[in-house]
Parts: C-alpha cells; sequence; structure tokens
C-alpha cells in the first residue's frame, strides 16, 4: 500500500478516506473505517431484515405432513349389514396373517443378527474433561485477560447512528477509543457502552481529536472494572504475534489474531468534511489480524495482553481513494499506543490534545518527492520553529531523522508521532542543494 494511502474507518459514519469512520450497526456493520452500510454512513443498529428469498421454516418446512398417513378409514360392511368376512374367511385370514407375520419377522430378525444389533447396548465414547485453564501465552489465555476490558460502543445521534469498541483505562471509568466512533453522536446524541459481562451504561465524552482520530469517554456508577495494561509500541517488532478484540459487524466479543506486518506505515483517514479539519495522520501499526468495521477503537494487544495499538482503519477489496467499507483482506492498521497514551493523557487532563508543529504551511498540491514548503507570504511562521532552524519558502524537506518523507501528508504523519518539545532534524534540499536543519518542535491545539 502506497504511503499515506488513505484508510477506511472501521466504524460510525462514511468518510471520504479513512481508519476512521463509525463502527457498523448493530445487526451489523458490513464494515470498513473499522463503522458500514447504516443511514448517514454508520452501519444501521436494527437487526438485519429476512434475507430475500428466506423461507418460513413454520409454513413450508419439508414436515408439513406425515407421508405415511391415510386419510379415512379401512373397509365397511357389505351392503345390507353384513360383515365383509365370514367366519370362515377369517379363520383363514388370521392364518394367512400369521404366516406372512412370521415370514417378516424372521426375516428381519436375521438380518439384524447379521448386522449385530441384537443384545448389543451401543455406548459413544465420550473424552475425559480437560482443565479448563489455558496456557497466559495463548490467544485463549491472553482472550480471557483482555476481554473483560474490552466495550462494545452504541452511538445513536440526530441524523445518524452506528457501533464501535473501546477499552478500559483506569478505575475511573475513563474509556478510550476512536473519535470517528462517537463523533456521531454530536452534542446531543447518546452514548451506550455494553461491557463484556452484559452490563450497560451511559456515557459522556470526555474530549476527542479528530487530528489523532481518538476520543476518551466516561462511564459512572460502574463497579469491578478491569483496566487493560498499556504496552510499548516502540519495542514492536515485525513477525510479532498480536491479538485484536473488538465488536466487528456488532459481534461484541470477537477475537482474532495475526501478526505485525509493517511499522510506521504513514495513513490518512477521515476529511468528510471537506476542509480538511478532520483528517487524520496516522504513523501506523499494520495488521493481517482480520479487524473490520465496529472493530475501530478497540485494543491491539501483545502477547503478554498488553495493548500495542488502537485498531482504527482498514484496506478493503475494491477500496477507491475516499475509502470502502467492505470487510478485512488483512490489512488493518492501529494507532501505536505510545502517541495515545500521550493523547488521552491530555483529554482526560483538558479536554483537549496538542499537535506538535514545525511553523510552516505546506503545498499540498507538490507533486514531486518530499514535502515543499509554500511560497506564499507567511508560510514560515515567524518566530517559530522552522524560522528558527533557518528554514524558507520553497525549501523541500526530504527526510526527518534520516527517515525518507515523499509528500506533504507524510512530513505531518511523521511530525504527528512525536510529542511538542521533541527534537528533529530535517534534511532538505534548496535550489538543488542538500541541507540539514534541526530544530524543536512546537505546540498547537487543534482547530
Amino acid at each position: 500500500m502506497p504511503p499515506g494511502t488513505p484508510a477506511a474507518p472501521l466504524g460510525g459514519p462514511a468518510v471520504s478516506s479513512a481508519p476512521g469512520h463509525p463502527a457498523a450497526a448493530a445487526g451489523q456493520p458490513g464494515a470498513a473505517a473499522l463503522p458500514q452500510g447504516v443511514p448517514g454512513g454508520a452501519v444501521g443498529a436494527g437487526p438485519h431484515p429476512q434475507a430475500p428469498g428466506a423461507v418460513d421454516a413454520q409454513a413450508q418446512g419439508p414436515w408439513r405432513y406425515d407421508p405415511w398417513a391415510r386419510a379415512g378409514e379401512g373397509p365397511g360392511p357389505e351392503p345390507g349389514g353384513k360383515a365383509a368376512f365370514g367366519p370362515g374367511k377369517l379363520v383363514v385370514g388370521a392364518l394367512l396373517v400369521a404366516l406372512v407375520a412370521g415370514g417378516v419377522g424372521g426375516g428381519v430378525g436375521a438380518y439384524l443378527e447379521r448386522d449385530g444389533r441384537i443384545g448389543k447396548h451401543v455406548t459413544l465414547h465420550q473424552p475425559s474433561a480437560e482443565p479448563g485453564d489455558r496456557d497466559p501465552g495463548s490467544v485463549a489465555g491472553i482472550a480471557s485477560r483482555v476481554l473483560p476490558g474490552v466495550v462494545t460502543i452504541h452511538v445513536r445521534g440526530s441524523s445518524s447512528q452506528g457501533t464501535g469498541t473501546g477499552f478500559v483505562l483506569d478505575k475511573q471509568g475513563h474509556i478510550l477509543t476512536n473519535n470517528h466512533v462517537v463523533e456521531p453522536a454530536g452534542s446531543d446524541g447518546a452514548i451506550t457502552v455494553t461491557f463484556n459481562g452484559g452490563q450497560t451504561a451511559k456515557a459522556t465524552v470526555v474530549g476527542r481529536d479528530g487530528g489523532y482520530d481518538l476520543a476518551v469517554i466516561k462511564v459512572s456508577g460502574v463497579s469491578g472494572l478491569t483496566p487493560l495494561a498499556l504496552g510499548n509500541s516502540d519495542s514492536v517488532r515485525v513477525g510479532d504475534s498480536v491479538v485484536a478484540v473488538g465488536a466487528p459487524f456488532d459481534l461484541a466479543g470477537t477475537v482474532t489474531t495475526g501478526i505485525i506486518s509493517a511499522k510506521e506505515r504513514p495513513i490518512t483517514a477521515g476529511g468528510h468534511k471537506g476542509d480538511g479539519s478532520d483528517i487524520s495522520y496516522v504513523d501506523a501499526l499494520q495488521t493481517d489480524a482480520p479487524i473490520n468495521p465496529g472493530n475501530s477503537g478497540g485494543p491491539l494487544v501483545d502477547a503478554r495482553g498488553r495493548v500495542i495499538g488502537i485498531n482504527s482503519a482498514i484496506r478493503s477489496a475494491g477500496d477507491s481513494e475516499a475509502g470502502g467499507q467492505g470487510g478485512s483482506i488483512g490489512l488493518g492498521f492501529a494507532i501505536p499506543v505510545n502517541q495515545a497514551r500521550r493523547v488521552a493523557e491530555e483529554l482526560i487532563n483538558t479536554g483537549k490534545a496538542t499537535h506538535p508543529v514545525i511553523g510552516v504551511s505546506l503545498d499540498m498540491g507538490y507533486s514531486g518527492d518530499g514535502a515543499r514548503v509554500n511560497d506564499k507570504s507567511g508560510a514560515v511562521i515567524p518566530g517559530g520553529p522552522a524560522e528558527k532552524a533557518g528554514i524558507r519558502p520553497q525549501d523541500v524537506i526530504k527526510k526527518v531523522d534520516g527517515t525518507p518523507v515523499h509528500s506533504g501528508q507524510e512530513l505531518i504523519v511523521r511530525v504527528r508521532s512525536h510529542r511538542p518539545g521533541d527534537q528533529l532534524t530535517l534534511t532538505l534540499e534548496r535550489q538543488g542543494q542538500e541541507r540539514t536543519a534541526r530544530l524543536t518542535l512546537g505546540s498547537a491545539h487543534a482547530g
């Protein structure tokens, strides 16, 4: 998949490019950004209608009548009220019946004796009971530890609805999910959380950020919460085993497994508002673990059951650049947990997340290799990190810390993977000459 390729969100209203779109509806997502198939682009929450051509088993089942039954009764009396058989006929008939019955009985008995069915009692072998516990490192062992901390999220707004996934962060009731999962609720919608044991609770939004496609919601008055342990996404290696847990197509508690297929995969998602304000830029973990619409916001965990990513987007067969609604073809993308941890902390503490910036505006229509700084007035923000580092209009940024970037979107993805205050080394080209600039990332709040 080419760098910066738009992916389809896994849940909620359809988006123009995505992981991020609300989850599949109850009944459920046909699924791609991870929420599909519901009014407004989110998967419908109602039950599936009966499939076309489905047959009513009660009305047209194969056993509507007994094929051996006969209507009416046996022969009636002879005309005049006499019996059809006289005494002599009755005796002969009885002897004939006895002979026929004896012959039939003997034949059946001989058959059963030859077939070994007489005098034998068949008992099918039953396997001995197996221990209920599983190896903690097995998929079953990991699932048993993770499932209690995973929730299914149903969202209903004035014009759309959807289903997604989330997981418990702490005992205070904070739950992390994707922004595109809760976005359909708007300012006056309803968010309902269903726990693995079936308990439900209303939730409120603590904070959300479209640029990172992350949101924190909170439930109150719920006891026995099981927070999931957070791992270190920087330590993940390609080929590591992973387990994804979520509610694809509203099938709560679904567990799938695979490996990490790639790291630092730059993807963009969202953008259905048209102004670009809701585009998320993710330096994603790629996995082949099957994830579908409705998996959005759910955990991707390592072999020790620690969250290393938040499942957010998929690439589906037949996807257009605007994002499709198909199912998994083994190309799933998760927000690295190290990035999600920092954003979640800020959302809980302040209700907003900060975005690291270099202080330039980019020419997003540039077709060459690299990210080109605009040549318009104010393209390099006065006093910003880029100006302090000596970056000028029309400079083309080719690398970040030695890693090539091929477009403006890819540069944003690389920058967003860091924290404000981090230092970066940029390799840039100016009038055919290569230069190096070192800068400290600034900070800005989204929109």
